[in-house]
């Protein structure tokens, strides 16, 4: 994954209210009127969280009729597990010391 998706999926994990949206979802699909009253912030607010968790890849939504319902993406998550491995894989090969 390049630079640019890595700190993507970064910023969806940094905010506090978008944790408690992961974990709203963990039990499964909500619709997003139920996350907002879950979260108790405003509706444009809520749209921007949703917006950056599916930029992310961790989220998919769908529209059912005028709500969306959203659910945390197994493929997103995966791929989120496997970046953070990579970032944090210490390569043990001796290296000259730059002093």
């Amino acid at each position: 994954m390049n630079e640019k998706k890595t700190a993507e999926l970064f910023k969806a994990l940094c905010d506090e209210n978008r944790i408690k949206i992961l974990k709203l979802l963990q039990s499964g699909e909500k619709c997003a009127c139920r996350l907002n009253e879950e979260i108790s912030v405003t509706q444009p607010t809520m749209s921007h969280h949703m917006k950056v968790l599916c930029d992310s890849g961790i989220v998919v939504g769908r529209k059912e009729g005028k709500w969306m319902h959203y659910s945390i993406s197994q493929e997103g998550a995966k791929a989120a597990v496997d970046i953070l491995s990579q970032l944090t894989n210490v390569q043990t090969e001796q290296k000259e010391s730059c002093c």
